[in-house]
């Protein structure tokens, strides 16, 4: 008869995280590292009491925001190539929902993310309790039921015996490379405290094998096939490369055959940037270099990629309706995207598996590639190299320059994004890790970023979460504590969520902010007045006397914010000032924040991509009729599926 231990829901489900392990490539190590908590009624005194008393080799993080602490984690696990996670608990009712959208995050960007909200009695004799939702209809549903449309799996703990399947299943999900995202087990506070003898084999060390899975041999050869009879193909590594560990393998097969490759959001520094073969990024944020190959290929091999729309641009980029396309992908799902001649396994031994099958193939493209990418470098340095210019024209012409010169006379500031960043690149350490998620910093790092440290670029650009970006770049110092991490953020992303600079500040872990400050959401005003639609709501400005958001321009002091907090600030508004604050914050001990007062309209535009959005069929404006006959003639020309 199996040895029993009587111990509380809460106390099993602390001591079943503590002895979680994954093993890849031979190399074991811890898989939960800690919890992250904002202890509230719903849980203090249940799973709280379990992690004051007998927290084993777990340590317990202090969140501020639970969106916040739940991106902390995601950026954790993406650092740590999803294979550590930070589990993260909160409160039933507003606690418990402030997780969702940091659970849609990491759904949709396949990144494992452990979520213990807690919920109402499950012998419903209290209720309606504290926070609780009651609805009509049905007295089952509570707040957890949301979480159900984002996550990977989801489950109640009703008794305490079914923390078990629940447990285990909640790992099944979250070291699966195919299955892997949010997964929620809620938790009814009354159960978090009761007992039950659990068995102690339960509690035994158990390790999680992350097998590389080999792709069928039909699959590899009929892949080969189409390779071979191309001319031109483009390779486009996605973020699978990157969790694959397969950017040398993938590096080598493209040097071998002198194939040219492109880079998502997800995929960029999984192969050095200076490859010579590495165009860079591709897609509505790429460059000109791989989007003008793109436009030419023949074949599309792409390993480790959704293929979103940014990286198609809607499906214009790939649009000959023949083009075929081959993908190397560990998800079914994901393999058969744009029609795709699919091979079905671990990115590395995918790639392995076709090169072995294309012995003597080579295309002859390195030096189209190095025309290509000498090209881009010439128009980067152009766009290192923007100044103000009083009444000038923006880089992007989307509206007169009145904004522009009205905040350089508000702020003083006369930086141009793009040569902050070109600025920024060459002070900052070559391995800094650097976090974005929102707004135009993605487009414009995805074009001009270049880093041959691997895994340095962290964009989450899946759900493109405004508030990612400071609380995953602590959970990426939390991962790598031994490299400077810079979160890259918009003043909008800012105002959303920065809580966890906080934690930050709390944990000891030196994080950089560096805020872009252009007085609004720019990147949306772009896109709003370039499609005929007049700045509504997307400008920081003050009411006006006609009722309406076209007053003035709104002034913040971002530095003095982050001051107060605890952290250094900085205000930089001119590129010397931005070098200063730069170079001093590498010798702080503590959080900084550098406040860039950044033009509006000073980021770089599309290259030739086109983006697929809800354009106004009917308009007075001209340029809004002009846009709906573009979309409809891009239609007729982008790859339908």
């Amino acid at each position: 008869m199996a040895t029993t231990i009587r111990m509380t829901t809460g106390q099993a489900l602390v001591r079943f995280l503590d002895n979680q392990y994954v093993s890849f490539d031979g190399v074991e190590n811890k898989f939960v590292e800690g919890y992250a908590a904002i202890f509230g009624h719903g849980f203090v005194v249940g799973v709280g009491q379990a992690l004051e008393s007998d927290p084993g080799g777990l340590k317990v993080y202090m969140g501020r925001n639970e969106q916040g602490m739940a991106h902390m984690a995601t950026g954790f696990a993406k650092q740590n190539n999803r294979r550590k996670i930070i589990a993260c608990g909160s409160s039933i009712g507003p606690g418990a929902a402030n997780m969702i959208t940091a659970a849609a995050t990491a759904t949709v960007n396949n990144l494992p993310l452990l979520l213990f909200p807690s919920d109402t009695f499950s012998t419903r004799q209290p209720d309606p309790v504290l926070q609780q939702i009651e609805l009509p209809e049905s007295l089952a549903y509570t707040t957890n039921d949301a979480f159900k449309a984002v996550c990977r799996y989801w489950d109640r703990v009703s008794r305490p015996e079914t923390l078990m399947t629940a447990l285990v299943n909640a790992m099944r999900v979250l070291t699966d490379p195919a299955a892997a995202g949010a997964v929620c087990v809620s938790l009814p506070q009354d159960v978090q405290g009761e007992a039950w003898d659990f068995p102690e084999y339960f509690f035994r060390k158990r390790v999680h094998r992350i097998p590389r899975r080999l792709p069928a041999g039909e699959e590899l050869a009929a892949a080969a096939d189409l390779i071979r009879a191309s001319r031109r193909p483009l390779l486009v590594v996605g973020g699978g490369v990157r969790y694959s560990e397969a950017g040398g393998a993938v590096a080598r097969f493209c040097e071998e055959r002198e194939i040219p490759l492109a880079e998502t959001q997800a995929g960029k520094s999984a192969v050095p940037g200076g490859h010579p073969l590495n165009l860079g990024g591709i897609g509505v944020t790429g460059n000109l270099a791989a989007n003008r190959l793109a436009g030419r290929a023949d074949l599309i091999i792409g390993v480790g990629t959704r293929f979103t729309d940014f990286t198609t641009a809607s499906k214009s980029l790939f649009a000959r309706p023949d083009l075929p396309v081959v993908t190397v992908n560990v998800s079914n799902f994901h393999a058969l995207k744009l029609d795709a001649l699919p091979v079905v396994g671990d990115a590395k031994a995918g790639i392995e598996g076709l090169g072995a099958r294309l012995e003597g193939y080579r295309t002859g493209l390195a030096g189209e590639a190095a025309a290509a990418k000498a090209e881009w470098a010439a128009e980067t340095r152009r766009l290192s190299l923007l100044v103000h210019s009083p009444g000038a024209e923006p880089e992007v012409a989307i509206r007169d320059p009145r904004t522009l010169d009205e905040f350089n006379q508000l702020t003083g500031g006369e930086i141009h994004q793009a040569a902050a960043l070109a600025l920024i690149r060459k002070i900052i350490p070559a391995d800094a890790i650097v976090v974005g998620a929102a707004g135009s910093l993605p487009g414009d790092l995805q074009r001009m970023w270049e880093t041959d440290a691997r895994d340095s670029y962290h964009m989450e650009y899946g759900y493109s979460c405004m508030g990612y970006e400071i609380a995953a770049a602590l959970g990426a110092k939390l991962a790598r504590p031994d490299r400077e991490v810079y979160a890259l953020c918009g003043d909008g992303s800012y105002l959303m969520l920065h809580s966890e600079l906080v934690t930050a500040i709390q944990e000891g872990a030196k994080i950089n902010v560096l805020l872009f400050d252009n007085a609004g959401f720019g990147c949306i005003n772009n896109l709003q007045m370039g499609k005929g639609v007049g700045s509504l709501a997307t400008e920081f400005r003050r009411r006006d006397s006609a009722g309406g958001l076209a007053g003035d321009l709104l002034a913040i002091d971002f530095a003095m914010s982050a001051r107060a907090y605890g952290a250094k600030g900085y205000t930089a508004r001119t590129l010397d000032e931005l070098r200063a604050a730069l170079e001093a914050s590498l010798e702080d001990g503590v959080a900084t924040l550098i406040d860039i007062k950044t033009l509006p309209k000073s980021m770089t535009h599309d290259y030739g991509a086109w983006w697929h959005v809800g354009v106004a069929e009917v308009t007075d404006s001209e340029r809004g009729r002009e846009a709906h006959r573009d979309k409809v003639e891009m239609l007729k020309r982008a790859r339908a599926y």
